[in-house]
């Protein structure tokens, strides 16, 4: 079974890369402080795929480690904001310090995503739009489990100018932890 996972996560990984290949790379934020990066974030709007589709109240914690790397867990209430409480635990780095707006994620080894920050406030670190090349990895985050609307308007311009088409944008249901 473990075997036929890896087999399929590879497959999905090679043709994912491929189709990327035929896009315009994400024109990404020119500086990412990770000091002020670390702390909670809220899901506001994400594209649903299998490791979250169930998953309401989504929050991301991100913590810096002693070896420079960050430490990420993501957490959840099943199916409801009052469903069991769920998370999962990875770790994320900048492999090129010249591009800290382009980290890397890993949930498990060997396997690792791009974790690509092409919008954020630069000046109060309050929200951010991460994706990938490939434009099939999408998620609106903020530091409060609500933004004004015209914030959330002014996310989705800013997914829809770099190819994003938002049709399967999710509205993440939050409640304060």
């Amino acid at each position: 079974m473990r075997k036929n996972v890896i087999i399929a996560a590879t497959l999905a990984l090679l043709a994912s890369t491929a189709y990327a290949a035929t896009l315009e790379p994400l024109a990404l934020v020119p500086t990412l402080d990770p000091q002020r990066y670390i702390g909670r974030w809220y899901e506001i709007a994400r594209f649903q795929h299998f490791f979250e589709t169930s998953i309401v109240g989504a929050t991301a914690e991100y913590a810096l480690r002693p070896d420079g790397k960050i430490s990420v867990v993501n957490s959840g209430f099943k199916n409801t904001l009052d469903g069991k409480f769920t998370e999962a635990k990875a770790v994320a780095w900048i492999p090129d310090l010249s591009k800290p707006s382009a980290l890397k994620v890993q949930f498990f080894w060997p396997f690792a995503a791009d974790y690509l920050v092409f919008g954020l406030d630069q000046e109060n670190y309050q929200w951010a739009v991460v994706g990938a090349n490939n434009r099939k990895y999408l998620w609106f985050l903020s530091r409060t489990p609500a933004v004004d609307p015209a914030l959330l308007d002014q996310m989705k311009q800013l997914a829809v100018s770099q190819g994003y088409d938002l049709s399967g944008l999710y509205m993440v249901p939050q409640k304060e932890r």
